[in-house]
């Protein structure tokens, strides 16, 4: 299972849920990584889209604590355990979360990888993405050459749990 984010210097995600900033070639690549896949979300998250409604061509799977949620387009769960019991049913790799940030914060332990955008700059944020790179279980394994969007620099990062000897 991977993870996809886009973080600030100081891995804040989000603000009044809202992306921090709009990259274009980050929202390229998102596209790219989870077209045809399955995508995971919490339901701020989902209503943080355009019109509210799930991203096409994807299978959109809503976390939420709302017994009464319902979204036309997506599949709804209630919990982690019946959210792995749905995803059980998917190719693992084929599986992203999207955040936000409490579903980041569950799913973590169930991910082997997670895709960085990382922006070299601090934002006003009021929701985090654990800092992976103080955890000594998660390691870089890819850096994209260093990017620029007008003056935001960033790169793309790779980050790939250590596997246990």
């Amino acid at each position: 299972m991977q993870m996809i984010v886009a973080v600030d210097k100081y891995w804040g995600i989000g603000y009044k849920n809202k992306l921090l900033v709009s990259i274009p070639a980050d929202m390229k690549l998102f596209r790219s990584e989870t077209m045809g896949n399955v995508i995971v979300m919490g339901r701020k998250t989902l209503e943080s889209f355009p019109g509210q409604q799930p991203l096409k061509g994807r299978t959109n799977i809503v976390l939420t604590g709302d017994p009464e949620y319902k979204v036309k387009g997506a599949i709804v769960v209630h919990s982690i355990p019946e959210l792995l019991e749905e995803l059980s049913g998917y190719d693992s790799d084929s599986i992203y979360i999207i955040g936000g940030e409490t579903v980041y914060r569950q799913m973590l332990p169930y991910c082997d990888t997670v895709h960085v955008t990382k922006i070299d700059h601090a934002y006003q944020a009021d929701a985090h993405f654990p800092n992976l790179d103080e955890m000594e279980e998660w390691e870089i394994t890819a850096d994209s050459e260093e990017q620029t969007y007008f003056d935001l620099i960033y790169n793309f990062l790779k980050y790939t749990r250590k596997k246990l000897d």
